[in-house]
């Protein structure tokens, strides 16, 4: 099984190094048959072939069987016409991948605003307000006039339902066995209409899966009010990327988040905090984020291709970091710990090793 490395900018390279280490671990340990490609991306890229995505990328990415995105600095890139492309938009665009799957998980040893969270948040993709993924041609953001800026909303009968199933699943495994369908439907009737309908129909297929509707206003105060009342959430693009931040950050911080990018086919793991260059080369960025991330494209890897030990393997990743974060001299700084980044990477493949 082949996997694709994409380290990015800013103090991606250092924790992709780890995750590296982590993975070569896990591959000696649990006979995976991994073989990991590594390719640069990003102001890497940019500097060598005059653009942050070579052709070159793409052809990798299709021959992968998954793929991990270091953190990319998307929005210092020059334009798209200068070399300037959004790595993480590419891929997305190109393998159609619809769901993005944010755990939000508070952790012992770890002081967070919501120590009893546990939930996941599937935010559908490819639709919804942002404007490089409304149109065929265009942009979905546009101004008629001098004084007038516009913009389309998109919301499809597939694309809702589509994540809606993926959402339905996800819950249906899960103990509690409850799906939260956030909408603005009172306010956008038809389009968040739509997207309830879709939704529920989705979830129909599951019996017994409790169903709620919340609308996302609610739901920001919710989250802090009462965050162990939620189990699976789904929603639309804009309001699943501030909701799952949010989450994160009630649950101990985006360093802490997991996240993958998943479509019928592939999945990418990519952390949901940003490439932090004012940290970049000084040993001081925590990989949690990317490595957990990496668990969870190995997981659905194992539930695509029906291999247990890729499932083991994402659940010593799980276990492992649990350890880790328990005492602060193996935590990085911005979690109240005192090792760095190279220390990290080295203790958890000891605990690897060591299970």
């Amino acid at each position: 099984m082949k996997l694709l490395l994409l380290p990015g900018d800013g103090i991606g390279p250092e924790i992709s190094g780890v995750v590296e280490k982590v993975l070569n671990a896990l591959n000696k340990k649990l006979s995976l048959g991994l073989t990991l490609d590594q390719k640069e991306v990003g102001f890497a890229a940019l500097e060598k072939f005059k653009t942050t995505f070579p052709e070159s990328i793409l052809q990798a990415a299709t021959k992968a069987d998954g793929i991990i995105l270091g953190p990319v600095d998307t929005a210092a890139y020059p334009p798209a016409d200068q070399g300037g492309i959004n790595v993480s938009a590419a891929l997305r665009k190109n393998f159609d991948l619809f769901a993005n799957i944010r755990p939000a998980v508070s952790k012992k040893g770890i002081n967070s605003v919501a120590p009893d969270m546990d939930l996941i948040l599937v935010r559908e993709n490819t639709e919804g307000f942002y404007a490089d993924r409304t149109m065929f041609s265009g942009s979905g953001e546009f101004m008629p006039t001098p004084d007038l800026a516009l913009a389309v909303r998109k919301i499809s009968r597939e694309g809702s339902h589509r994540i809606g199933l993926a959402a339905a699943k996800l819950a249906d495994i899960r103990p509690r066995r409850k799906l939260t369908i956030v909408t603005k439907s009172n306010a956008l009737k038809i389009s968040d209409g739509l997207f309830l309908e879709e939704c529920r129909k989705a979830a129909a297929n599951f019996s017994g899966l409790e169903i709620e509707e919340v609308h996302v206003d609610a739901m920001a105060s919710l989250l802090v009010r009462t965050p162990d009342a939620f189990d699976v959430i789904v929603t639309s693009n804009m309001f699943g990327d501030i909701l799952s931040n949010l989450a994160n950050e009630l649950s101990g911080g985006l360093g802490l988040g997991g996240s993958i990018n998943a479509g019928k086919d592939r999945a990418i793991a990519q952390a949901s905090h940003g490439s932090a260059p004012d940290i970049a080369g000084k040993d001081v960025a925590n990989p949690v984020a990317l490595i957990l991330s990496t668990g969870m494209l190995l997981d659905w890897l194992g539930e695509k291709t029906n291999r247990n030990s890729l499932k083991e393997a994402a659940q010593l990743i799980n276990t492992s970091i649990d350890k880790m974060l328990l005492m602060p001299d193996t935590r990085t700084v911005d979690l109240a710990g005192s090792i760095g980044t190279k220390a990290f990477g080295e203790r958890i493949v000891e605990i690897i090793n060591e299970a």
